[in-house]
């Protein structure tokens, strides 16, 4: 078992706050010391009170997903002896409403688009199959309902 830390700072810096006219941006630190500046998405709060130029909590969740699928990836690559030169993906999540009515992230797609190096080359078989191991073993996709969707680019040799 292992524990994962993060620190979430917002302040309130004067404003009113019960009018909710007040700035959703706050920071995220983590364990090892990087600091994310980080608000609500400005497609649910408008702007000065959001901050489209900070990480929000839904982009996080798709760039989480999208991360954890790819570490797995590039591990089982690894293992199989396949050379990734590099690996690239255009995560997109879909927030909607659910059937009780409540917005949620109902479906991340990833779009990995992957270049391997060498003799060595898988097929596109063996890309589908890393892939398919890769989400099978994600913590964060084991973690979720959200139904995530594996759409291979196709690789192409450095």
């Amino acid at each position: 078992m292992s524990q994962h830390l993060a620190t979430v700072y917002w302040q309130r810096n004067g404003v009113t706050f019960t009018d909710n006219q007040y700035s959703r941006e706050h920071l995220w630190q983590f364990d090892g010391g990087v600091k994310i500046a980080a608000s609500a998405s400005p497609h649910n709060v408008r702007e000065p009170y959001a901050n489209p130029a900070c990480v929000d909590p839904e982009e996080a969740f798709v760039a989480s997903l999208s991360s954890c699928h790819m570490l797995w990836f590039l591990a089982i690559a690894a293992k199989l002896k396949f050379v990734v030169e590099s690996y690239t993906d255009q995560a997109v999540g879909v927030l909607e409403q659910n059937e009780n009515g409540n917005l949620v992230i109902t479906q991340v797609h990833l779009r990995p688009h992957i270049i391997f190096t060498g003799e060595h080359q898988p097929t596109n078989h063996q890309v589908e199959e890393m892939h398919e191991a890769a989400h099978h073993h994600c913590f964060l996709a084991n973690s979720v309902r959200t139904q995530i969707v594996v759409e291979t680019i196709a690789s192409s040799p450095a």
